[in-house]
């Protein structure tokens, strides 16, 4: 008859936010990671999914992604092949000699 009405979950993360940190037993502390965990958005019905696994909304970007590509690769198609430059060595002139005045 006198059956205890159940605690919403937002309810209870709420009072057991309001207990101050330095006076939480190590059970409320547990209770309220666990409806913490319980209560993101990621963790509810319908919530947004996790990144990485996320559906394609609203039909864009159709294409998947291409790696970048590896310019001057060798065996890459996609690049043509450019022939190698040759590195310029400068170098210092000699003295000129000194002429007797």
């Amino acid at each position: 008859m006198n059956d205890p009405q159940p605690v919403s979950p937002r309810r209870r993360l709420q009072e057991l936010l309001d207990i101050p940190d330095s006076q939480r037993s190590e059970e409320e502390w547990d209770e309220l990671n666990e409806l913490e965990i319980q209560l993101a958005p990621v963790n509810r019905e319908g919530g947004p999914e996790p990144r990485g696994q996320r559906s394609n909304p609203g039909g864009r970007n159709k294409r998947p992604m291409s790696p970048a590509p590896f310019h001057n690769a060798p065996g890459n198609p996609a690049t043509p092949q450019q022939p190698k430059r040759t590195v310029k060595r400068f170098r210092k002139r000699p003295p000129k000699p000194s002429q007797p005045s």
